[in-house]
């Protein structure tokens, strides 16, 4: 059914994304009256895992249920309405946006909120999608206690490497560096992760092996095989927004500078601020302290000023 974008059917809000911010900000807008769609094209970025790490309320619970539940509470406002599908491109029109979704509709609305989320890009390693989520992991906080006191593995290098490897010792004494090649490291963070006791391993890495999603095999470019039982945790996993075809388009506003993307990163143009001088800087201050004088001796709430 194609929206003919007249006034009385515009949204006061399109949320794009129904994880849990989208959800969350749906559930905010219903309580508060506000008319809302929200466009889920499913796929969260979090639905292989077993459970959710850290979430107050929801500690361990699967990402499907949690989800779920999302959906289920936000039925309760009659303002909200939720629509799978995927946004293809938006636009500017009159005091709003107008968003095109997938299906060919077009849903004006007065503001737009992008929910996007998160995709978590893996090294391309033969065994790695199969396990992602499960035996092979990004975020020790979200899963280092279903392993804790196992064997567990760094698949990364350089500093980088270091401080996960380091970081990853709080939930296992046995931890291995897999450098997959030279592991780049100064002399000062080999000794660092020696005193440590993580043991490096520069092997080039063929694959993961193992039965369903569990790691139990790293095999060697050399045709070497290491039985493990080591839970890998990737190689800094690039998190990429989310864009979609949607902000890969046209909804801004005219003339603004639009994101630069480079390596999988959304980076926003901005001006770095230039640090003042002594002499700017005391002056700076002492026109800050003024204005403050000045502007609580002009209240006339019958508080008590600094310097009465």
């Amino acid at each position: 059914m194609r929206n003919d974008l007249g006034m009385e059917n515009r949204w006061d809000c399109i949320v794009v994304g129904a994880g849990a911010a989208g959800l969350s900000a749906a559930l905010v807008l219903g309580r508060a009256r506000q008319r809302t769609l929200v466009v889920d094209a499913g796929g969260q970025s979090n639905l292989a895992a077993h459970g959710i790490g850290g979430l107050l309320g929801h500690d361990a619970r699967p990402p499907a249920q949690f989800y779920a539940a999302g959906r289920d509470e936000l039925a309760a406002y009659p303002t909200v309405e939720l629509r799978a599908g995927e946004v293809l491109r938006g636009e500017r029109h009159d005091a709003g946006f107008v968003l095109e979704l997938a299906d060919g509709s077009r849903e004006p609305a007065r503001r737009v909120l992008l929910a996007t989320g998160m995709d978590y890009r893996y090294p391309a390693l033969a065994g790695i999608a199969e396990r992602w989520g499960r035996s092979v992991f990004h975020c020790p906080f979200c899963h280092g206690w279903e392993v804790r006191d196992q064997p567990l593995g760094v698949l990364d290098r350089g500093a980088t490497a270091v401080h996960r490897a380091l970081l990853l010792r709080v939930w296992s004494d046995d931890v291995t560096l897999l450098a997959d090649g030279p592991a780049e490291l100064d002399a000062e963070d080999a000794e660092r992760l020696r005193a440590a006791g993580v043991a490096v391993d520069e092997r080039h890495i063929a694959g993961l092996r193992g039965p369903d999603s569990t790691l139990t095999v790293v095999t060697f470019a050399d045709r070497e095989r290491a039985p493990s039982r080591r839970a890998a945790r990737a190689c800094h996993p690039a998190p990429a927004l989310r864009a979609g075809r949607a902000a890969r388009r046209r909804c801004r506003r005219p003339g603004t500078r639009r994101g630069r993307r480079r390596r999988g990163r959304l980076e926003v143009p901005h001006q770095r601020a230039r640090p003042l001088r002594r002499g700017r800087r005391e002056r700076a201050d002492a026109v800050r302290g003024e204005r403050g004088r000045r502007g609580l001796k002009r209240r006339g709430d019958g508080r008590r000023r600094p310097d009465d």
